[in-house]
């Protein structure tokens, strides 16, 4: 089955471009990644801080059923414009990844669609190659499938 969230890695390059059309109207799209309330239940992890403004910072934490922590991300947020780009710092603490940046935009289609669009800078390429050797593309889709569904539910109730 295709993946609705598309992945391009040019060969050679330390990017990623990561794209997905949503059935959501752009600032419910928005909303879903600014909202800690929306961001844990698509993501299923504990949104720790989340400050969404320009040198804000943000920290996101996932424990097992033993309350281990088991992933732990954190990173600072440049640019903050609603509705239409969050540029931030992505690191994810005790693991071998450096630090990268992320440009994420939202784009409207139509009154009820919109696009998100995001732009993945490391600090090489064999650093963006391992990412890419874990099952990232499988689980951003799958992350972006609970967005869509978890969205949706919350756009019926309005």
């Amino acid at each position: 089955m295709e993946l609705k969230t598309k992945i391009h890695a040019e060969e050679g390059k330390q990017e990623l471009l990561i794209t997905r059309e949503f059935d959501l109207p752009l600032e419910l799209l928005f909303r879903a990644y600014v909202e800690p309330e929306i961001v844990e239940q698509w993501m299923g992890t504990k949104v720790l801080k989340l400050e969404n403004k320009k040198h804000g910072s943000w920290q996101f934490e996932t424990s097992d059923a033993n309350g281990n922590v088991v992933f732990r991300a954190n990173g600072v947020i440049h640019e903050f414009v609603p509705n239409r780009k969050i540029t931030r710092t992505f690191e994810m603490e005790n693991t071998p990844f450096p630090v990268h940046l992320e440009f994420l935009e939202f784009e409207k289609l139509t009154a009820n669609t919109s696009k998100f669009s995001m732009h993945m800078i490391f600090k090489s390429v064999a650093d963006r190659n391992e990412l890419l050797k874990m099952p990232f593309a499988q689980g951003i889709n799958m992350a972006h499938n609970q967005l869509q569904k978890i969205v949706s539910q919350i756009w019926q109730k309005q």
